[in-house]
């Protein structure tokens, strides 16, 4: 993987995960990696299994010169909407770093403008630079112990395995116990959207 965009110290990378689930945060990340950081298992959150994420985040965290985490929660994501609530928590998360960065990279093609610090939006950015990928597990841990905690309050969904995504299960639960506080109400939760009760 590549250590920087623009051969910055200070350059930091974010991404967010959460952002197709039916329930939940949307969780973002943001991380300064030091320049002689490396760790061979390091890579996009998405193709790691779970053992390998956890066992990359306190290394990450030891390791990263700053980092942070932010939530956007399902209200928010339904008055703003999911693209803009996704932007806010990688600027929230941003904002939450002990230093200002020089530059940002952003996972994905959607970002605004945050402080003036000159940005640049790199598609599967998660898996070409390493502060983007730190932050891609950081941001995916973070939200599934959410998912996890929240899924005590109300096991029937399952959120313990599915953390929210719109599976066959999670979506069968729906339609036979209704939706939580935790819900998007703003998404798509059903094919039959008008089986739902919203009170």
């Amino acid at each position: 993987m590549l250590k920087y965009y623009k051969n910055s110290i200070g350059e930091v990378g974010t991404d967010e995960a959460g952002r197709g689930c039916l329930a939940g945060p949307v969780t973002a990340a943001a991380v300064i990696l030091s320049d002689n950081f490396h760790h061979p298992l390091l890579n996009d959150s998405k193709v790691l299994t779970e053992k390998k994420r956890q066992l990359l985040r306190p290394i990450i965290e030891t390791n990263a010169i700053s980092y942070a985490i932010s939530f956007v929660d399902q209200t928010e994501i339904d008055k703003i909407n999911i693209l803009n609530a996704s932007i806010q928590a990688m600027q929230l998360a941003i904002n939450g770093l002990n230093e200002t960065p020089s530059f940002i990279i952003v996972d994905g093609n959607r970002f605004k403008p945050y402080k003036n610090i000159p940005y640049k939006c790199i598609v599967k950015g998660d898996s070409i630079y390493e502060s983007i990928a730190a932050a891609s597990v950081l941001a995916k841990t973070y939200r599934d112990q959410y998912m996890d905690t929240i899924h005590e309050e109300y096991p029937v969904y399952n959120w313990k395995k599915n953390k929210g995504y719109p599976t066959k299960e999670h979506r069968a639960a729906i339609l036979k116990y209704g939706i939580t506080k935790y819900h998007r109400k703003s998404f798509k939760l059903l094919p039959q959207q008008l089986h739902l009760d919203f009170k």
